[in-house]
């Protein structure tokens, strides 16, 4: 499935500010839930879902269902070069992403894995 990736389908993938938030953070994290990503966003889950639903299609994210609730995080075959892209655009833009962390620290409740989600 990630054979396909190549430069100009990921950056298109990621072309969005949205999505590249939201793939940054999963990139941090390892691996969030959509309501996670809800509240770091302070977006609606309409919109997150949507965004997400774009990233896995591409084949950036693989999604895991554990009850109602469906987790993301980085394809585990992705191409070296695209999780070292990934890795580097965070490592230089942790500020970029400052506002979503913050708000993603201050949830109360977060989910455990092993745990219901929201």
């Amino acid at each position: 499935m990630t054979d396909h990736l190549t430069l100009p389908i990921v950056f298109k993938c990621l072309a969005d500010e949205t999505r590249i938030r939201l793939i940054l953070l999963i990139t941090r994290e390892e691996e969030l839930c959509v309501c996670e990503l809800t509240c770091a966003l302070d977006e609606s889950q309409p919109k997150i879902s949507r965004h997400l639903a774009q990233l896995r299609t591409c084949g950036l994210l693989e999604d895991r269902r554990q009850g109602q609730w469906v987790y993301y995080r980085l394809h585990p075959k992705l191409p070296d070069w695209v999780t070292k892209v990934l890795q580097t655009v965070l490592d230089t833009n942790k500020h970029w992403l400052s506002p979503d962390l913050k708000r993603l620290e201050s949830m109360g409740d977060r989910p455990e894995r092993a745990a219901i989600c929201c």
